[in-house]
């Protein structure tokens, strides 16, 4: 399971820059690794009006390392904050002040994966988890054939309902014709 943290640094000055290395500082070795996520990037109420401030990323895509701006903020009007989804998996990322003399402040979230050890534990309990629901599965299944086969008793026991009452109407309907008959004689002699 991955921790998460707050993640907030301040870009000010021409030409700030601010690298996001956690693993150079940490001795631990985490499975899973950091992952960086940027919501948000907004000016300082300190910002020049009118100045334009570039905020560019450095970091690594697939196969190679990239620069590239991600926002454009400006003071004294709408553009003085952005809302970003940005996702860094790999450190380091760099954060560069390109434009403009902030301060730029940049949020978002610090993720953190669990150490080595609790990811093998991880594994056995997601096994023993497989497990158990293979075991319900097999319940559910014979609950399932349980259930079929009852409906086939009831269904043969209510084929074996209509043809009782069907052959008891049949015996008295015989009878009925038979004493019917009698009784008809009977009323038409009189």
């Amino acid at each position: 399971m991955a921790d998460e943290y707050f993640f907030a640094l301040t870009l000010e000055g021409a030409k700030a820059s601010e690298v996001w290395d956690p693993e150079s500082k940490g001795t631990e070795e985490y499975q899973g690794g950091h992952k960086l996520i940027i919501k948000q990037a907004l000016l300082g109420p300190e910002a020049v009006d009118g100045e334009l401030n570039v905020i560019q990323v450095e970091a690594m895509t697939w196969k190679e390392s990239i620069k590239i701006p991600v926002a454009t903020l400006k003071a004294g009007g709408a553009n003085s904050q952005v809302l970003l989804d940005l996702s860094f998996p790999d450190p380091p990322v760099t954060f560069s002040l390109i434009q403009g003399s902030g301060p730029v402040h940049i949020i978002g979230h610090h993720l953190i994966g669990g150490p080595v050890e609790e990811f093998d534990e991880m594994d056995e309990l997601e096994e023993e988890m497989l497990d158990d629901e293979e075991g319900e599965e097999g319940v559910a299944n014979r609950k399932r054939k349980l259930s079929v086969v009852a409906e086939d008793d009831d269904e043969e026991e209510d084929e074996e309902e209509d043809e009782g009452p069907k052959s008891k109407k049949s015996k008295t309907t015989n009878n009925t014709k038979g004493k019917g008959a009698v009784t008809k004689n009977n009323k038409g002699k009189k």
